[in-house]
């Protein structure tokens, strides 16, 4: 049996100086075969600095981030900076904590000041937008409108989301389900199976999505057999995996069940064999959810939308 120690300060990987690097830790193990160090995560200061709400900013920089485990970003936001008075807080906070510094910013005067004080202190800064504005322009021939924000527009594709969210909050674990011909979407699967937030996630991509409990003993209603205009997904998991997560709901919950078939292997290996038996009655595609993110699942269960959508207009 592993037991951790103290932690020891250590030399970062790079001189903290020079790259805005917090300096990383050793940390002390010790087992029955002696005591070993193992180096614990460096950090550093990631700011991103956008005109708009910073949602470009933020899932570029932590996929960029997820790709390098031995450092950890400590992330400073600055959304909405749209003045000089905006740019100047987001100055100081770089210049007490520097780092890595992103951007998103249109307006050319603000993009000046950032650039010439990144250049004075020695950080790297890069604009996330710019190369792909710049693409766009020589492909397309034509100059870009500036417009701060112009993907948040509340236009018919904004309110088309802000209605399938509607539909989709009305619609979670099995309620009103008399009107699912009007979704998108409808998923089925046994608990734990990460059925709501899915949903919720393709809700705000504008896909109308319902999801369906498979509880046993209790059975499926029957229109939900009958949908013709939805695409029906089934969504499982390992037994193990489904275990797990329960339990763990449970504990969080601080809740005990009398009837342990909740949490029993063997009766979750069941459950989970009768769902895809349903779906494989039915045709319905089955994703596995084990080791998908919300995300990923998603995207999976959109190919399967987008597919099914072109060949019925062929």
């Amino acid at each position: 049996m592993w037991t951790a120690g103290t932690l020891i300060p250590l030399l970062c990987l790079h001189h903290p100086e020079s790259r805005g690097l917090l300096p990383s830790r050793l940390q002390v193990i010790q087992g029955s075969h002696g005591i070993f160090m193992v180096q614990a995560p460096g950090y550093f200061h990631l700011h991103l600095i956008s005109d708009a709400t910073g949602e470009t900013l933020i899932t570029v920089a932590r996929a960029v981030a997820a790709q390098y485990s031995r450092v950890m970003p400590i992330e400073h936001m600055h959304p909405l900076v749209r003045t000089q008075k905006h740019l100047d807080r987001a100055l100081i906070d770089i210049e007490e904590s520097p780092g890595i510094v992103l951007y998103t910013l249109l307006e050319e005067n603000l993009v000046e000041r950032l650039e010439k004080k990144c250049r004075e202190l020695g950080l790297p800064c890069l604009s996330i937008l710019g190369p792909v504005l710049n693409l766009f322009q020589a492909y397309l021939g034509a100059e870009t409108t500036h417009k701060v924000g112009a993907q948040h527009t509340l236009n018919a594709e904004y309110f088309r989301r802000i209605d399938a969210l509607n539909y989709t909050m009305m619609h979670d674990d099995g309620q009103q389900s008399d009107d699912l011909e009007e979704a998108d979407v409808v998923l089925v699967g046994v608990s734990r199976t990460s059925k709501t937030p899915t949903s919720i996630y393709l809700a705000n991509r504008g896909v109308k999505t319902a999801n369906v409990p498979l509880v046993p003993g209790v059975p499926l209603p029957a229109h939900v057999e009958r949908l013709s205009h939805p695409l029906v997904v089934g969504l499982f998991a390992t037994p193990e995996r489904i275990v797990q997560i329960r339990q763990n709901r449970l504990l969080g919950l601080k809740v005990t069940r009398d009837d342990d078939q909740y949490i029993d292997r063997q009766a979750v290996t069941e459950e989970i064999a009768a769902s895809r038996k349903l779906c494989a009655k039915h045709n319905w595609p089955l994703i596995d959810v084990t080791r998908r993110s919300i995300e990923e699942t998603a995207a999976a269960v959109l190919a399967h939308l987008g597919e099914r959508r072109r060949h019925r207009a062929s």
